[in-house]
């Protein structure tokens, strides 16, 4: 398996597996399925301290990983929101851990401090996987967002980089 920096050549791959997240409903809050128009926006349009990397087997992209603003706010500089998306026949081995380590390299490259993500308290594969890395849960914000039509929790989680 290769990690690398995304390449505009790599926009269908991730918009599909982003795609299979949403579908899924255990990933995002999103509910619509994406366009290219849509990708290409969000990968052009990214400060390039806000990386994506992408998780290649056999010349096939398999996952992505991004660094993401988490805040306007100056005070909030060091402080990098991340996504994780994995290919859905190729979960569970191994590749989410691997794009999670790089993603923390380059935040580290990037002067962040520090790593958080939202997840649903009832991903119990995301969460073994961010605690794998040592990720920690923050806390449960309750009913936080819409999902098909209700209110679900939202757990924070977060890794101090040193």
């Amino acid at each position: 398996m290769i990690v690398r920096t995304a390449k505009e050549t790599d926009l269908l791959p991730i918009l599909n597996i982003y795609n299979e997240g949403i579908e899924d409903r255990i990933a995002t809050l999103e509910e619509d399925i994406k366009d290219f128009v849509y990708i290409k926006e969000w990968f052009f349009n990214r400060d390039k301290k806000y990386e994506v990397i992408v998780a290649e087997i056999e010349n096939k992209i398999v996952g992505w990983a991004s660094l993401n603003p988490y805040s306007h706010r100056c005070a909030y500089a060091g402080v990098t929101d991340i996504s994780v998306y994995i290919q859905r026949e190729n979960r569970g081995k191994g590749i989410g851990k691997s794009l999670l380590k790089e993603l923390e390299n380059r935040a580290r490259q990037a002067n962040f401090h520090k790593l958080v993500l939202f997840t649903f308290p009832f991903n119990k594969a995301g969460q073994g996987l961010y605690n794998s890395v040592g990720f920690r849960e923050v806390g449960i914000f309750h009913e936080q967002g819409k999902l098909d039509d209700k209110y679900v929790d939202v757990m924070a989680m977060e890794k101090t980089l040193k």
